[in-house]
């Protein structure tokens, strides 16, 4: 019997950040009748809040996208639509998150965002979806959003908020 060899650990070598595509994206700023922002708490995590939001699909469209992921996960896609960004807007991840999340396939996103109303009973909204994404949610005010999400988040964030800033309104009843 040999005796094992020692070898130092194998480290991976660094991700090359200009080779890896943005991965194409949606986000829902998902508002209710009061004018107020859906936000959910990423699970496991201390203050992960966030809108929805997530990949498109080969052969879907951003708004299609955009339903399919509230349902996926908020268990509910009772919304109404009222605008798009004009363009997408884009985050890189950070050094620490590169080459880890999504399978190291992606730099970041490229995210198309959507501006819906719900329509549904706040009852609708489960998290409790085939694959739980958050542990808990709430609706804010939307000025509250760039203060709550991740810094490398916080630019897209405040980009989008500036653009539907002028459709974001109470329901009057």
């Amino acid at each position: 019997m040999t005796a094992p060899i020692d070898r130092p650990p194998v480290d991976r070598p660094p991700v090359d950040r200009e080779s890896l595509p943005y991965r194409p994206c949606v986000g829902i700023m998902l508002l209710n009748d009061r004018g107020e922002v859906f936000v959910a708490k990423r699970c496991g995590s201390e203050a992960d809040w966030q809108m929805p939001q997530g990949g498109i699909d080969e052969g879907e469209d951003a708004r299609s996208t955009a339903f399919r992921e509230l349902e996926e996960e908020i268990g509910t896609a009772k919304a109404e639509f009222i605008a798009m960004t004009a363009a997408p807007h884009r985050y890189d991840l950070p050094d620490d998150l590169l080459g880890k999340v999504w399978k190291g396939r992606w730099r970041g996103q490229e995210q198309m965002w959507m501006l819906a109303r719900f329509t549904g009973a706040e009852t609708d909204i489960r998290l409790d979806t085939d694959h739980p994404e958050f542990d808990a949610w709430k609706w804010i005010d939307a000025e509250e959003l760039p203060g709550l999400i991740v810094a490398f988040k916080r630019p897209v964030y405040q980009s989008v908020l500036a653009e539907f800033r002028p459709l974001i309104a109470p329901v009057k009843g």
